[in-house]
């Protein structure tokens, strides 16, 4: 009997990654999760059988940290990914040379299968150092591995998300909700989405190539916000926070992030963030996506209303509150 299949997952203890460690595992696969701390990330081993899946300590800077959590590997998937700059963790640095660090490995070391996540908007020439960045890695990704198979996610939502549980964290705070780029367009996409997608990469289920993935609805970020207020039942006022404030905003805060020495990371609003909301996150027309990989998108309202009722004014009793009233009404 053959010894089962090993994937290696680069930042695999992240919101994303966890998604695919537990998908690989269901596969089958062997699971080893190389991250910076692999003692914060012993949750991982829980999604797999005792023994499958495994965090290893590893450093994407250094070529021989990157090269010891690939022996034997079978498959690679990199999901390591900022949102924001953190001491010598710059966009620079994770996006574009771990990127091409791992990718110029595994081609050395003839892993069979590579998947790259990237992120919908990427392109060198944006004005948005995240796009911007995330750009040049694909470029140095596909320097080594032509047959890579890329991942272009729009905003992903699931239970641990930075969308919607930001925006119904944000609808706490009083009675007027302000949203940065009210007018751009985003398609969110379930997380359990995306990681198939890269388990399909993986296996060699998917031609190599570009995939941009969206999920089934366009919503502007404006429309977002008034759907988690329904899913939470608040009542805010949503107003669009003009670009030159939200400008503002992002430079100040970045300001005390340098003046802290980073001991005060900036995770409200950037000034790129700022300038990356100033562009459509939407997949394009004629790109290939999930329906190239034979996968249905799912819809957000289907699945928020799991994880966003701690948002409600009576968490996860509001529904047996509203019943009561009527009750009462009858």
């Amino acid at each position: 009997m053959s010894a089962a299949k090993l994937v290696t997952i680069y930042g695999g203890s992240g919101f994303l990654g966890r998604q695919i460690a537990r998908q690989m595992a269901q596969q089958g696969w062997r699971v080893r999760v190389a991250v910076r701390r692999p003692n914060e990330a012993g949750i991982v081993r829980t999604y797999g059988a005792p023994g499958q899946i495994e965090p290893v300590p590893c450093n994407v800077r250094d070529d021989l940290s990157v090269t010891a959590c690939m022996a034997d590997a079978d498959a690679v998937i990199n999901c390591v990914g900022i949102m924001v700059r953190e001491g010598r963790n710059t966009f620079e640095a994770i996006h574009e040379q771990a990127a091409g660090r791992i990718a110029r490995i595994s081609a050395e070391r003839g892993v069979p299968h590579f998947v790259h996540v990237s992120a919908l908007g990427a392109d060198p020439a944006s004005n948005s150092h995240y796009a911007a960045s995330k750009g040049r890695g694909e470029a140095e990704v596909l320097k080594h591995r032509a047959d890579a198979v890329i991942l272009r996610p729009s905003v992903i939502f699931g239970s641990d998300d930075q969308f919607f549980n930001r925006i119904a964290g944000m609808s706490r705070l009083g009675p007027v909700l302000a949203v940065p780029g009210a007018s751009c367009e985003v398609q969110p996409v379930y997380v359990s989405d995306v990681a198939r997608a890269a388990v399909l990469g993986a296996t060699g289920e998917a031609a190599p190539g570009i995939y941009e993935l969206g999920g089934p609805d366009v919503m502007t970020m404006r429309e977002a916000a008034r759907l988690v207020l329904s899913t939470i039942d608040r009542r805010r006022l949503v107003i669009g926070l003009p670009g030159w404030l939200a400008g503002l905003m992002g430079s100040a805060l970045d300001a005390v992030q340098t003046v802290t020495g980073g001991l005060l990371t900036n995770r409200v609003l950037t000034r790129d963030q700022v300038r990356t909301l100033g562009h459509a996150n939407r997949v394009a027309a004629g790109a290939r996506g999930f329906a190239d990989l034979g996968i249905e998108p799912t819809a957000a309202p289907a699945v928020i209303a799991e994880y966003l009722w701690r948002f409600r004014v009576s968490g996860q009793y509001e529904a047996l509150t509203a019943t009561a009233k009527n009750l009462r009404q009858d």
